[in-house]
């Protein structure tokens, strides 16, 4: 399962789109030119926006502004949770927001979203149904309905904001390509040895300036990020019924002691118990 720079075309006869991802089973930091409302419940799990890191529990509702790095919110999330997505494309309204007075607060609240937004449990009551039935709506209702969703949001004092101050976007065009070239490179390269060295070299860095660079790009070390995805794939191999020493090495871990302390330490079990708790439901 790839990790990668979310690129997606929204429809022409939309300036939004609506979707139902179910990533549990994927680290996926990434980022989009896109505004995006989530809303998550049904489960406990890991709220990481930009350089805020914090845990929801039973549910989550959060704006976050355009090209704001961000964690999946379903990332390792257990049980029957449900989740909705709305990205809004950056153009949204083009000039309407600034011209139009009835839109100044939604135009605030999409100024305020540079800093993540998340709100609080009456506002997530209110906007819940609402989100969960936008996908059944034809275009037009959709965005009446996205439009209203805007408007409660951006009235409602029931929020806090994820950051002191706007997050820039530290993404140009050629970290962008650079980032996804590695990404490509630990998808193709996941079941060996990776030395730093290697990974260095490809992005004409040094040792040391491509771990800072990875580290303020990804939040995560490069054994970290590598880490997290060998673990994905353990994970994949393990529900389909591999034997864990098999799955150990064929991801790339080179003793089962690591692999079963960083399996652990990354899902809470090892990967054994993992297995187990799957195949005896």
């Amino acid at each position: 399962m790839k990790i990668v720079l979310e690129e997606f075309t929204i429809d022409s006869k939309s300036s939004f789109r609506v979707f139902r991802p179910r990533l549990s089973q994927v680290f996926y930091w990434h980022f989009h030119p896109e505004f995006e409302l989530v809303y998550i419940e049904g489960t406990d799990g890991t709220r990481h926006v930009g350089e805020h890191l914090s845990q929801y529990v039973g549910s989550d509702l959060v704006f976050i502004g355009s090209n704001i790095p961000h964690l999946n919110f379903d990332y390792m999330a257990a049980g029957d949770y449900e989740k909705v997505v709305l990205q809004v494309r950056v153009d949204f309204l083009q000039n309407a927001l600034a011209e139009t007075p009835e839109l100044g607060a939604v135009q605030a609240l999409f100024e305020r979203s540079k800093y993540g937004i998340a709100f609080g449990e009456q506002t997530k009551q209110q906007v819940a149904e609402r989100m969960k039935h936008l996908d059944g709506l034809s275009y037009f209702s959709q965005f009446l309905e996205i439009l209203s969703i805007f408007q409660l949001l951006a009235t409602t004092q029931d929020y806090v904001l994820l950051h002191e101050k706007p997050v820039e976007n530290q993404y140009n065009k050629k970290d962008q390509e650079r980032i996804k070239q590695l990404y490509k490179f630990i998808d193709e390269n996941y079941q060996r040895k990776i030395d730093l060295t290697e990974v260095a070299e490809m992005s004409n860095l040094s040792e040391a300036a491509f771990c800072r660079y990875f580290k303020k790009m990804t939040k995560l070390t490069f054994i970290e990020f590598l880490n997290h995805y060998r673990v994905n794939q353990a994970k994949n191999l393990l529900l389909l019924d591999r034997n864990v020493t098999e799955t150990c090495f064929d991801c790339g871990f080179e003793s089962m002691s690591y692999f079963n302390r960083t399996f652990k330490k990354l899902t809470g079990e090892n990967p054994l118990a993992f297995k187990k708790r799957y195949f005896t439901k």
